[in-house]
């Protein structure tokens, strides 16, 4: 009797003939590691297996069959309880590119050399792993370096800072790994292995090969590096979907890009999704947020992709590429099919404000965001289908959370003008911001929609000195959605005084943070 393969084999067959030929093979258990499937090895069923379009599970043996063209790069979707095994600079391998053809030989950057016929079975090794619903991932906003020393300058001031970390599952880096160099991509892998733990990538604006007349095919040298631009894993309760959604060229004027999805890569995330328990927490990975500033985001990709997780309860989006950090909410208004709204959570960046600034004590760049984020990093503390996301500002303490911007030095009398502010780096509007001075009662502080008075002065510094330093002039600041400020109540009288700040974020946390300033009387005129 003929076997059946996974539920999705009427959908495989009818798409057949879109494709040349059909790749086969087993996803097994490789129980002595030598990345063969050995006689003894059994396969595993169940488990999903992507040409990037079509997704099917394997049988009771562990096989699969799907339909290949001549530009596919065939993936596991690694289940919950295994592991993948890792290369040398600890990428997870779990795919096999299929280009006959390789990549175009007429782009600047070198793709994918052609890989011949396709083998006769393409199996997938998992690793059985001890796999707890509680785990903790790292995540990397925009890289980015245009050049070596700033490859240089992420390695020492962002991955020092974590390498041999312990507790942590894996690491994610949310695009824009370099700066248009893409000689650079190997110098930024060999940065990140030093974290010492898996590391998965996706793709961003500056990732691409810019030669490419059609979207499919800006990802080439992005391929040969790190593997397929659109996959998905699972990890205890949490499905992730790492996408690709920078369209190029932009459709509109065959210039630029523009963000969205093609039909294929949603059509994939229909087909991944069918698989995937309802009750389990979908992350969603891109580079560029879904939030359609200026027209940035194609709001029809949009809907499709809301309508695609319409039946799931527990989702979350991460992004990066603004070089700011938000937390975006969609409701209903935005064209969210739930009552509870989808979070994005668009990252801080680990190049900052792209590496500009004054150096810090590492000789690094400073680096601090237009809206007054300092460069940093971020941990999800995942707990079954729960999670919550602590931001890691680069050379501070973990509870470092509230940047205070306050005068130094205020007359006793007619002080009205003076005006303090709390830049909560995680913060959003209706969170609860506070302050008291010197242990008086606590009061709410108003949220503000503005630029950030602390970044604005680093950025003005530049502007009045009268040589040039080491660094690069800060980029001029932007609209912080995390700011609160308030005015000095009462009397003050002359001396020393503590103004300290609480913010309570969205997971119920509360953190603090003080400044000490000083009140003196006015100098009189004479």
């Amino acid at each position: 009797m003929k076997k059946k393969y996974g539920l999705l084999v009427l959908v495989v067959a009818l798409s057949m003939s879109a494709y040349a030929q059909t790749v086969k093979g087993y996803v097994y258990a490789d129980n002595n590691r030598n990345g063969k499937k050995d006689k003894t090895e059994k396969g595993i069923a169940g488990v999903g297996v992507s040409n990037g379009v079509q997704v099917v599970n394997t049988n009771n043996d562990g096989a699969y069959e799907l339909p290949v063209g001549d530009d596919n790069i065939i993936f596991v979707i690694k289940p919950a309880g295994y592991s993948v095994a890792l290369n040398a600079s600890n990428q997870p391998q779990y795919y096999y590119i299929h280009k006959p053809n390789g990549s175009p030989s007429n782009f600047k950057y070198k793709g994918v050399e052609p890989t011949g016929k396709l083998p006769k079975s393409v199996d997938f090794a998992l690793l059985p792993a001890q796999e707890s619903d509680k785990f903790t991932s790292l995540i990397f906003g925009d890289p980015q370096p245009y050049t070596q020393q700033e490859v240089d300058f992420f390695a020492k001031g962002i991955v020092s800072e974590v390498a041999g970390i312990k507790d942590v599952a894996f690491g994610l880096s949310l695009g824009d790994l370099v700066g248009d160099d893409l000689n650079l991509h190997n110098p930024y892998i060999s940065a990140v292995k030093n974290v010492g733990i898996p590391w998965y990538n996706l793709m961003g604006n500056h990732d691409m090969n810019y030669e490419a007349t059609v979207d499919s095919l800006a990802d080439e040298t992005y391929e040969a590096n790190f593997g397929p631009a659109n996959y998905s894993f699972n990890h205890g309760k949490v499905h992730f979907i790492i996408l690709d959604d920078i369209i190029y060229p932009d459709p509109r004027d065959g210039k630029g890009y523009w963000g969205g999805f093609r039909k294929d890569q949603l059509d994939f995330i229909e087909n991944d999704l069918k698989l995937v328990p309802k009750e389990n927490l979908v992350v969603l990975a891109f580079h560029i947020p879904l939030q359609m500033y200026n027209d940035a985001f194609r709001k029809e990709d949009r809907d499709r992709l809301f309508a695609l997780l319409k039946d799931f309860p527990n989702t979350l989006s991460l992004s990066a590429h603004t070089h700011l950090q938000r937390n975006d909410f969609y409701t209903r208004a935005d064209g969210w099919m739930q009552d509870k709204p989808h979070h994005e959570y668009n990252a801080g960046t680990t190049s900052g404000d792209w590496y500009s600034g004054e150096l810090n004590e590492q000789g690094v760049p400073a680096s601090t965001m237009r809206d007054g984020t300092p460069k940093g990093y971020a941990f999800i503390r995942f707990d079954g289908n729960k999670y919550v996301i602590d931001y890691k500002v680069a050379g501070k303490p973990a509870d470092y959370q509230i940047n205070v911007y306050a005068p130094e030095v205020m007359s006793s009398k007619r002080y009205s003008s003076y005006k303090f502010y709390a830049n909560f780096f995680m913060g959003k509007k209706g969170d609860k911001v506070e302050f008291s001075i010197d242990g008086s009662k606590w009061k709410a502080m108003d949220y503000l929609k503005n630029a950030d008075p602390s970044y604005l002065n680093l950025a003005m510094k530049w502007d009045f000195i009268s040589n040039l330093i080491p660094g690069r002039r800060p980029s001029n600041p932007e609209e912080s959605t995390h700011l609160w400020w308030a005015g000095f109540p009462g009397k003050l009288k002359a001396g020393e005084h503590t103004l300290e700040i609480r913010a309570v974020d969205m997971y119920g946390r509360t953190f603090t943070q003080k400044k000490t300033f000083k009140v003196q009387d006015p100098i009189e005129l004479k």
